[in-house]
């Protein structure tokens, strides 16, 4: 049975819209980090928005982590788009939920969803998520999409801690559904 991991550049106050305040805390350390992610995913699982605007920077992008992005298998979930253009994508428009617990019977490595806050709320909202991997910055912003809505409730365990030397700390942790 796959896992569906939802990974997260969150401020200090738990926003997590428009991570562009992330860059000048990027080193080595948090590489590592995202590459272990990624070697042990097969698959993305993204909101629109989110799709839309990777689609729109990773196929011309000789960045690291293109290869990656370009060539993994997409689950692009959206009441609004029809088709979806980037390579290896396929769009679910219909029982969403249903169609992800069908995804995650299937055999295959995690499935990371990055970004894609509305779609993340849904997956919270129905148990989905399996894990969480969450880089959380030191900055605080103040407004902006949170990563747990108000009202939103759960109880987590802590499973992993890691501090980088930028001031990072990456935090894992797993739905405690005992």
């Amino acid at each position: 049975m796959r896992k569906i991991v939802v990974t997260e550049f969150l401020s200090l106050d738990g926003i997590m819209e428009h991570p562009a305040w992330t860059f000048p805390y990027w080193n080595d350390e948090i590489a590592k980090f995202k590459g272990e992610e990624t070697s042990a995913s097969d698959a993305l699982l993204l909101g629109r928005v989110t799709y839309q605007g990777f689609a729109a920077a990773w196929p011309e992008s000789t960045d690291e982590g293109a290869d990656y992005f370009n060539s993994v298998r997409k689950y692009v979930v959206s009441t609004t788009l029809d088709t979806v253009e980037w390579n290896n994508s396929r769009l679910i428009k219909g029982n969403i939920v249903e169609e992800l617990i069908k995804l995650k019977q299937q055999d295959g490595k995690d499935i990371t969803v990055h970004g894609s806050a509305t779609l993340v709320q849904t997956l919270i909202r129905h148990d989905l998520v399996d894990r969480y991997r969450l880089l959380v910055y030191p900055v605080v912003l103040g407004t902006g999409k949170r990563l747990f809505q108000e009202g939103t409730t759960a109880t987590l365990k802590l499973v992993e801690t890691q501090a980088f030397s930028s001031g990072v700390a990456a935090l894992i942790y797993e739905p405690d559904r005992t």
